[in-house]
């Protein structure tokens, strides 16, 4: 099923609820700068084992309406909480890549966990994505303003040169038009404003108010969150569990898939 929910005025955020019917339910957040299809590689698998994967589109990206403003991380919180009370969804595992993660993050401190069981943080950019003074383990916040710089001249050679260090795995022609046409969806100014939020946002103290089972999958050749991240968010949620990938990068959803539908299948049903 697909669907629009409105999340504020003229803001509908883009909506796909796979295996509907089940009350053992996913709700995926995307990373930057891409969409919900960025899961492809997780939704069939998890949906042949009963689950219900839901997919939605950041504001700005994919299907979902993209306004000028509204960017940040406690706005993009509360989009997910309006999504969650629209679907009227309960007891989910909320997930998220990179950029995700970090909102998934401020979601469960912002809104208390509420309707949220088990988390799940993929690569995420978080506590800090860039390097702060008492934490050198992020990117220095000149690539990132970088990156911002090559959005506004050619975003289209900014996604081809981002998906060259996004990945540890070869990857073919085909896939790599497959990301590009991901990121190209996006609108412009949300690609920038979204970069703005993570290099300049920190969620060091939002990791103390998560108590709920935490899984934490981060390649160890990560090269836009890199690997020290992970051990970060160990460190400062109770109840996390860390599984390295020897063998990814900052697309580990991809890079190992196997492994990691199969570490996800398995907190999930523990």
């Amino acid at each position: 099923m697909e669907y629009l929910v409105q999340v504020e005025q003229d803001v509908n955020i883009y909506i796909e609820d796979i295996n509907p019917k089940s009350d053992k339910v996913i709700l995926f957040l995307h990373g930057w700068p891409a969409n919900h299809k960025m899961f492809e590689y997780q939704y069939e698998p998890l949906a042949n084992l009963g689950y219900r994967c839901i997919g939605m589109d950041t504001r700005g990206f994919g299907q979902s309406d993209k306004p000028l403003s509204g960017y940040h991380y406690d706005r993009l919180a509360d989009d997910v909480f309006g999504v969650i009370n629209a679907l009227k969804l309960d007891n989910i595992t909320l997930t998220g890549h990179s950029m995700g993660g970090a909102i998934a993050i401020r979601y469960m401190a912002r809104h208390m966990q509420e309707h949220v069981s088990k988390l799940a943080l993929f690569g995420a950019a978080a506590p800090s994505l860039t390097q702060q003074p008492n934490f050198p383990y992020g990117l220095p916040a000149s690539e990132v303003s970088k990156l911002i710089d090559e959005t506004h001249q050619n975003r289209p050679q900014m996604l081809d040169d981002f998906r060259k260090i996004f990945f540890h795995q070869p990857t073919t022609e085909a896939f790599n038009t497959w990301f590009f046409l991901l990121g190209i969806s996006a609108a412009s100014w949300a690609t920038v404003q979204c970069a703005v939020t993570f290099r300049d946002e920190t969620l060091f103290t939002d990791l103390s108010r998560i108590s709920v089972p935490t899984l934490i999958l981060h390649g160890v050749h990560d090269q836009v969150c890199k690997f020290q991240l992970a051990l970060a968010l160990k460190q400062g949620i109770k109840n996390a569990k860390l599984v390295p990938f020897e063998n990814s990068g900052h697309g580990l959803f991809w890079d190992e898939r196997e492994k990691f539908n199969r570490e996800l299948a398995a907190f999930l049903g523990s």
